[in-house]
C-alpha cells in the first residue's frame, strides 16, 4: 500500500508559535507507519519552509496528500490558512475557514453561546480606538469585581489579567491591547477550572465527548492565566473530580459548542464550574495543543486512545472530506 504524505504545519506569526512548534513535533513523532511525515514550518513573516528550505504553499500542496494543521492562534487557527488551503483544494485537519474565524473571535463565539442558551459569564467589549479616558472608572462602577480582562482573539491565556481594584484596570486593558484590537472584560466566576475535548465520528457517536479534565492551578495563582498554565506547577486530573451531573453538563456543553460553531474533526472547550451557579462556558479551542503536556492528549489517554490512533482517525476524516 502506498504511504500517505502528511504535511505537518507548525509555527506561525503569532504569540502561540512556540506552543505550535511543540505540538507539531509531537504529531511528527507519533504519526503511524502508514504516513510519510513532512515537516513544514511557517515563520513570523508567514513564509513557508519545507525541511528548512523556503517553498511556496502552492508548490508544497502539489506534492502532498493532506495537511495536519498543528498551528495555534493567528494565521493558523483564525481561518486565514484554511482559506488558503481551500483556495488550492487541499484536504486538511481541523475546522474550515468560517468556523475557525468564529471560534477564534471570542466575542462572536460568546454571542453565539448566549443565543443558544449556553451559560457564559457577563461581559463587556472594548475596541481599540475607543476613548479609554475614564473607561476604568466606568468598568469599576458598573461591572462586578473581581473581573477578567483578556484579548478578544488570542489563546494560551496570553495577555489575560485578573483585576480587583480601580488601579488594576488600565494596566490590564493596555496589556490586552498588545495582543488584540478587541478586549473582553468578563465577570470572574470562582469555581473549578475544567476543559473538555470532543472528537467527531468516534466510537459510534457523531460528536464524542471525552472525559472532562479538572485543572488545579498552583496555590500561588488566583486564576489559570498564562504564567500558571506554563509554570509546570499546575496539575490536571482526568477524569476530573466532578459530580455526575456536572460531568454530563460539561460534556453536553462541549458537544453543543462544537456543533453550533460548525467546527470540524475535534475541539476543546474551557469551563468554570461554580458550586452555587453551575457550569459556565468560557471559550472554545478549534485547534487545541497537542504537546506532551497538553490537555487533549491526556483526555485521549484516559479514554484509552493513543495519540497515534487519534492522529490516524483525524487524518482519515480529513481525507474522506
Amino acid at each position: 500500500m502506498q504511504r500517505i504524505k502528511v504535511a505537518v504545519l507548525r509555527g506561525g506569526p503569532g504569540v502561540e508559535s512556540e506552543v505550535s512548534m511543540k505540538s507539531g513535533k509531537n504529531v511528527l513523532e507519533n504519526l503511524p507507519e502508514k504516513y510519510i511525515p513532512i515537516d513544514v514550518f511557517v515563520d513570523k513573516n508567514k513564509s513557508w519552509f519545507l525541511e528548512r528550505v523556503k517553498i511556496s504553499p502552492e508548490k508544497l500542496f502539489k506534492n502532498i496528500d493532506v495537511v495536519f494543521n498543528a498551528m495555534h492562534g493567528e494565521y493558523g487557527e483564525d481561518g486565514k490558512v484554511q482559506q488558503l488551503m481551500d483556495q488550492f483544494g487541499v484536504k486538511y485537519t481541523g475546522s474550515k475557514a468560517l468556523a475557525s474565524a468564529l471560534g477564534m473571535n471570542k466575542v462572536m463565539a460568546k454571542n453565539i453561546f448566549a443565543k443558544d442558551g449556553l451559560k457564559t459569564p457577563v461581559y463587556k467589549v472594548i475596541k481599540k480606538g475607543e476613548n479609554l479616558k475614564d473607561i476604568d472608572k466606568t468598568i469599576f462602577k458598573t461591572f462586578p469585581m473581581p473581573a477578567i480582562v483578556k484579548p478578544g482573539g488570542s489563546g494560551s491565556s496570553i495577555g489575560v489579567s485578573l483585576v480587583k481594584n480601580l488601579k488594576d484596570i488600565m494596566p490590564a486593558l493596555e496589556k490586552a491591547l498588545k495582543y488584540s484590537d478587541v478586549i473582553i472584560v468578563e465577570e470572574f466566576i470562582k469555581g473549578k477550572e475544567a476543559t473538555c475535548g470532543v472528537v467527531e465520528n468516534f466510537r459510534g457517536q457523531m460528536i464524542y465527548p471525552l472525559f472532562p479534565v479538572e485543572i488545579i492551578k498552583p496555590k500561588d495563582f488566583e486564576f489559570f492565566g498564562y504564567d500558571a498554565k506554563y509554570s509546570g506547577e499546575s496539575s490536571e486530573v482526568c477524569p476530573g473530580n466532578f459530580s455526575e451531573k456536572e460531568k454530563k453538563t460539561i460534556q453536553d456543553m462541549a458537544v453543543e459548542a462544537h456543533r453550533i460553531l460548525g467546527l470540524r474533526h475535534y475541539s476543546r472547550s474551557d469551563f468554570i464550574v461554580s458550586p452555587k451557579r453551575g457550569v459556565y462556558i468560557l471559550e472554545v479551542n478549534t485547534l487545541p495543543g497537542l504537546t506532551k503536556e497538553s490537555l487533549l492528549p491526556k483526555s485521549l489517554e484516559a479514554a484509552g486512545c493513543s495519540l497515534s490512533n487519534f492522529l490516524d482517525h483525524v487524518i482519515t476524516l480529513a481525507l474522506e472530506q
